[in-house]
């Protein structure tokens, strides 16, 4: 018979563990008959001594096991979803989820919130006053089967283990551990009741993984795992040394969205064009999934079809009726609920854009209050920052290159500094690297 105390030795001393302990282990940690001293202390040992593909894979199902999952099968269309790794700016999500549905995949998305320098999906889409994240189990299978998606958060009975270690992860610095990386996300994913899944692996100075080489291990370790859990599964490294799009913030990411939605050219001067792409490229890896598209060119002309003829609107639309939300704020751009105090950072001198500093972005984010520094702090909403230059763009002295909007009593000089620290400009120009690195 083993011990929390024996199976922590065990794996301090790099041996493997059997499926059964995995799975012992979890369930304490669950009903809290593990400690969380002896939980933390396994997380150690697991980011010290590492994991086999086979103990990830325990590890995933016992995490699964440890709460409620879905299941659609009632519901008729393939069921395939996609996860990012996390960037500054990146609201693919909120244009792929209608988009995929409109392309007939069925799209049951279990979102996260910000927490960190990146953003969260539910924080942007809570910006739409009256939207509920918070469905029940029957609600949430009603939109899906009514609309093709839903986005809802994780709830109390969701993978409750992965929430006590996440917790316990974030404390005692073992947060950039692999296999734990993947059993929290595709326990999650699991859970939701997918088929499919497209990983967007960000890489870069935005990015959890800074190198190419630390992205594609992660990657390769969740294709991997998800394949040997029956899950199909593809991964694509996608380049974060940027914010993607123009804006970094919620409710004017959100109208951000939406102008892609609705193709509505941006504000003159403003770029959204790699959004969008990065966009209609994971919607056609999804479609080859969930197997409506033969090849990735077919699924990504039927999602370029979608996109441009409005039928991804009209079920953004419909999923934000089904779940309360109410558009008349963003369809009018002047009525977008934005901060009202706004600043302008203007170029101090000429030359080209060949760096950004995007981590240092979205900790200014945060600054204003459009993120969190801990879990229970409240999101503002207007507050946000909109990009006028990209990487390899030429500029000239007293060009506008970002707008921060912030509330009325926020202190703004600080951030203006770290903002004009996070932009390189030289005089010689510097191509940005490709938005799409590779595919897995």
């Amino acid at each position: 018979m083993f011990t929390p105390a024996s199976i922590i030795q065990k794996k301090r001393d790099g041996k493997e563990l059997s499926s059964e302990e995995i799975s012992y282990f979890i369930q304490g940690v669950t009903s809290g008959e593990v400690a969380d001293y002896q939980a933390s202390a396994f997380l150690m040992a697991v980011y010290f001594q590492k994991m086999t593909s086979r103990e990830t894979v325990a590890l995933t199902r016992a995490m699964l096991a440890s709460g409620d999952h879905y299941n659609h099968a009632q519901i008729p269309g393939p069921k395939v979803d996609k996860h990012s790794t996390g960037g500054v700016g990146d609201k693919v999500s909120l244009i792929l989820t209608p988009l995929a549905a409109a392309c007939g995949l069925v799209v049951p998305m279990m979102a996260g919130r910000g927490l960190g320098h990146s953003g969260g999906t539910l924080d942007k889409l809570e910006a739409i006053p009256g939207f509920n994240v918070k469905l029940t189990g029957q609600e949430f299978q009603r939109h899906l089967k009514k609309t093709k998606c839903a986005i809802i958060g994780q709830t109390e009975k969701i993978v409750p283990a992965d929430k006590k270690l996440y917790a316990l992860r974030d404390v005692t610095s073992t947060v950039e551990c692999i296999p734990l990386i993947v059993g929290s996300i595709l326990s999650k994913k699991m859970a939701e009741g997918t088929e499919g899944l497209v990983l967007d692996v960000k890489v870069g100075n935005g990015a959890f993984m800074k190198t190419k080489a630390q992205a594609k291990q992660l990657a390769q370790n969740l294709v991997q795992v998800a394949k040997l859990l029956g899950l199909r599964c593809r991964a694509v490294l996608t380049n974060m040394d940027q914010p993607l799009g123009y804006a970094v913030g919620n409710a004017i990411e959100l109208k951000e969205s939406i102008e892609i939605l609705r193709n509505l050219p941006p504000s003159p001067g403003l770029n959204s064009d790699d959004l969008k792409e990065l966009t209609l490229d994971l919607c056609a890896h999804m479609l080859v999934l969930g197997r409506i598209s033969k090849t990735h060119q077919a699924g990504y002309s039927l999602a370029q079809k979608k996109l441009t003829d409005g039928s991804a609107w009209r079920v953004f639309q419909e999923m934000v009726q089904n779940q309360g939300g109410n558009l008349e704020n963003f369809t009018d751009p002047a009525l977008i609920p934005l901060a009202p105090q706004v600043v302008e950072l203007r170029a101090k001198k000429s030359g080209f854009i060949t760096g950004i500093q995007t981590e240092m972005v979205g900790r200014v984010l945060i600054e204003l209050g459009g993120g969190r520094k801990k879990a229970s702090d409240e999101v503002h909403p207007g507050v946000g920052l909109v990009f006028h230059k990209k990487l390899g763009e030429k500029i000239k002295k007293g060009d506008l290159i970002i707008t921060l909007y912030a509330q009325a009593q926020t202190e703004c000089a600080e951030l203006e500094k770290i903002l004009f620290k996070s932009i390189e400009i030289s005089q010689k120009k510097k191509n940005p690297p490709p938005l799409i690195l590779e595919s897995i």
